[in-house]
């Protein structure tokens, strides 16, 4: 009696499961099961394998899961088994200059990544409260944003532009520049393209060392972008809390937006501003205030997102809504990308709502001179051709006119030139001849 006692143990307990009963589009819905918001699930294929799905929503007794994979040999009454727990992952130090993919899993040619710390993908929040501030300058190596829109170490910030005016290779710069401890690089809903050529051209031997990059091109499924986004925040976040200092790049924030908007529409959420339901602008603050300095005095993470505006209007939804959540914003401006004008960055459209805290007050004062003698001189500028314009009439015009080709060599930097800090704020205190 004791032997069949014992025996019980190792019988399996029955588990409930659910069955598709429709496919549409990307969208699956099941039934049978008591599935939760969220819960991650399994998806039986006519071969034999299992789909892995997530459940983004319900409708009385239907479960409505997207795929994380692309679809292929579903069918009617396939098995949907719910698995227990949170999403997490394993995180260590073996990322370290590594490709992976949304869930975590090496593409590059590397050994496999195997242990770690298992964290889940949602941290707790921190309590504002206790947030480390952000006053201490960080070096990005371009001189325009050091000079005039100095970035601190735990600041969020915006590269904001259309389409093909250099977003992608500024964030390069960046990359290649800034010195950080971690880099962690998201390369969300981009070309599948620019994965290798990013890593190839942007990282060098020493950054790649550090640098970790996180790919879900566009063809991948919605689901597979939103999760490498939370991954990118989550894998920067669990090496700023170890005392790191971690430079976050995501390429770009528009296509997270996207993928979330694919999802809601999907479920029948109705469309608010230009095809963007309520869920998008909900769920961009709960990102973005992931990033930033959190307890740990000794850790930092920056935060630098790049946003599309599509058809160059500042005014686009997403653009408006991360502008007000971030901590700053670059404009790059097609006009001055059309001159070969590069980086192409709109100082007078562009600010960094930390600087003030980051640096000395003489320092300031000359950003916002340069500004002022950049705004006096657009206002005259399509005078000056037709001769509309005559000197000695107002002594800050003509100084604005006569110094603006060195204003002009202060803001063009070369792709594969570097300005450091010190540097940058030497040239600028030399543009108007008075000491920092």
């Amino acid at each position: 009696m004791s032997e069949a006692i014992a025996s019980l143990d190792s019988v399996p307990i029955a588990r409930v499961t659910g069955r598709l009963i429709k496919v549409n589009g990307l969208m699956l819905q099941a039934v049978g099961c008591r599935f939760k918001l969220e819960q991650r699930c399994l998806v039986e294929t006519a071969e034999g394998d299992m789909i892995e799905a997530q459940v983004v929503g319900f409708e009385h007794n239907v479960a409505f899961l997207m795929p994380i994979r692309r679809l292929g040999g579903l069918f009617a009454g396939a098995k949907v088994v719910p698995l227990d727990g949170d999403s997490t992952v394993e995180i260590s130090a073996q990322w370290l200059g590594r490709v992976l993919n949304g869930q975590g899993d090496a593409i590059d040619d590397g050994p496999a990544i195997k242990g770690g710390d298992r964290v889940s993908l949602e941290p707790k929040p921190i309590n504002p409260l206790k947030r480390r501030s952000v006053d201490t300058p960080l070096d990005v190596g371009v001189r325009a944003i050091n000079g005039l829109l100095t970035i601190g170490k735990g600041q969020r910030i915006g590269l904001m532009a259309g389409s093909g005016v250099g977003k992608s290779v500024l964030m390069g710069m960046i990359t290649q520049n800034t010195e950080a401890d971690v880099i962690v690089v998201g390369l969300i809903g981009e070309r599948g393209r620019e994965v290798r050529e990013f890593v190839e051209r942007n990282l060098t031997p020493e950054a790649r060392k550090k640098a970790i990059v996180i790919a879900a091109p566009a063809d991948e499924s919605p689901l597979m972008r939103l999760r490498a986004t939370l991954l990118c925040h989550r894998v920067a976040e669990y090496f700023r809390d170890q005392g790191k200092d971690v430079l976050m790049l995501m390429d770009s924030l528009t296509r997270y937006a996207m993928a979330q908007r694919e999802i809601a529409l999907s479920l029948g959420e109705p469309p608010a501003s230009r095809g963007y339901p309520p869920s998008v602008f909900s769920l961009l603050p709960q990102l973005l205030e992931r990033a930033g300095n959190g307890e740990n005095p000794e850790g930092s993470l920056t935060a630098i997102y790049t946003v599309l505006a599509e058809g160059d209007d500042q005014q686009d939804p997403v653009v408006d809504s991360a502008r007000a959540i971030l901590d700053g914003h670059v404009v790059l401006s097609r006009q001055l990308a059309e001159q070969g004008h590069y980086p192409a960055i709109d100082i007078n459209a562009s600010i960094s709502r930390c600087m003030a805290a980051c640096t000395q007050g003489s320092h300031s004062t000359i950003a916002n001179q340069f500004r002022a003698m950049v705004s006096n001189y657009l206002q005259v500028k399509e005078l000056l051709p037709l001769g509309g314009y005559q000197p000695g009439q107002d002594p800050e015009l003509d100084r604005a006119v006569s110094l603006y080709p060195q204003l002009k060599n202060y803001l063009v930097q070369g792709v594969d030139e570097r300005s450091d800090y010190v540097n940058s704020l030497t040239a600028l205190a030399q543009l108007f001849q008075s000491p920092m």
